[in-house]
């Protein structure tokens, strides 16, 4: 679960002692913060520009698993979840917060661990974890981390100002991030047969750390704006490129068709959904959890990213009436139905 062999009650710091103890060596980097960690609340500066607020919330045995996620590794990951969505928006994210609930299973150290991915999301993305609270849990472990982050009110990108003709872009590859999974919940089910089997996770480091170790594409963003371009609407893939499609046609009220053949899926995402008997654009279809970009933009400005490696044209938007469909290798036509991960699903 952790890597530190040490074990120090939390109980021996208390609530306050533990919040000082993990925060003590923040350093704020975003302009915007002007009072970070250690008042009654945090102080921000934008300067005219337009606020973005994000909250996700994150629980043990639903949305991760212990016995093969590392605790810094969650860390990370918890905070790459949030600052995506500030990026969906073409924003930039200056700030976080995370708040934690912690059963008494979780000594000092763990704790540690978990702060350790936290704080390196925030350096190597130059933002400032600037409060949070943490609780006692019987439920296990849970994290609640709010991204804040900003944008001039003509750069922000909704999901609702997709138009007809526009071209349908995504970064990145898809499906990667669930076969990651996939993979480790298969080596899960071996260990708990035989704990003597080491895991096999040999050759396949690109989609473990898939699911493990997202990034937000603060990249994108930046590569939009040094091309000029601004998407007419944008979202993160989270549920998967099925689910996150429809949100922008139903939110836009128009429809679309995206081709098979353009999904961008990484070879080794291809191989090992074959091994696994699954079809890779089912996979990047409904698997989620990639956190890549997904946007419509205006075909006036096809020229300014068709060079672009990391973008990939995929479809087009339509008239609402032509429905929502997928157009195979083969030629055939699918309506798009979205089976991204449902977290009521019993």
């Amino acid at each position: 679960m952790f890597e530190n062999s040490e074990r120090t009650d939390i109980s021996n710091l208390g609530e306050f002692g533990l919040i000082e103890h993990l925060t003590k060596n923040i350093v704020l980097q975003d302009k915007t913060t002007v009072k970070g960690v250690g008042d009654d609340a945090a102080v921000l500066n934008f300067s005219g520009k337009k606020t973005l607020v994000s909250t996700d919330l994150l629980l043990e045995g639903v949305h991760f698993d212990l016995s093969y996620t590392p605790l810094k590794h969650l860390g990370y990951k918890a905070v790459q979840v949030n600052l995506s969505d500030i990026y969906a928006m073409n924003g930039l994210a200056s700030q976080v917060t995370v708040s934690i609930g912690i059963s008494s299973k979780f000594p000092l150290e763990a704790v540690e661990e978990l702060y350790a991915g936290i704080l390196l999301a925030c350096k190597n993305y130059k933002i400032d974890l600037i409060g949070g609270d943490t609780s006692a849990s019987k439920q296990g472990l849970v994290i609640s981390v709010t991204s804040i982050g900003y944008a001039d009110e003509k750069d922000i990108c909704y999901r609702s100002g997709a138009q007809e003709g526009d071209l349908i872009a995504v970064s990145g590859d898809l499906g990667g991030a669930y076969m990651g999974l996939q993979l480790l919940e298969r080596e899960k089910r071996v260990f708990l047969e035989n704990p003597q089997i080491q895991p096999d996770l040999e050759g396949k480091d690109y989609i473990v750390e898939r699911q493990l170790k997202p990034e937000a594409r603060k990249d994108i963003v930046q590569l939009l704006r040094d091309l000029k371009v601004k998407p007419t609407a944008m979202i993160d893939v989270s549920d998967g490129l099925a689910s996150e499609i429809l949100h922008i046609c139903k939110q836009s009220d128009k429809g679309c068709n995206l081709y098979e053949e353009k999904i961008p899926i990484d070879p080794m995402t291809y191989e090992t959904a074959r091994q696994f008997n699954l079809d890779p654009t089912v996979c990047a279809l409904s698997g989620g959890e990639d956190y890549e970009l997904l946007f419509t933009i205006s075909q006036k400005d096809y020229d300014k990213i068709k060079h672009s490696a990391d973008i990939s044209i995929i479809g087009h938007i339509t008239e609402k009436a032509a429905g929502c469909n997928l157009v195979s290798k083969s030629g055939n036509v699918h309506e798009i139905k979205a089976q991204g991960w449902n977290a009521f699903k019993k």
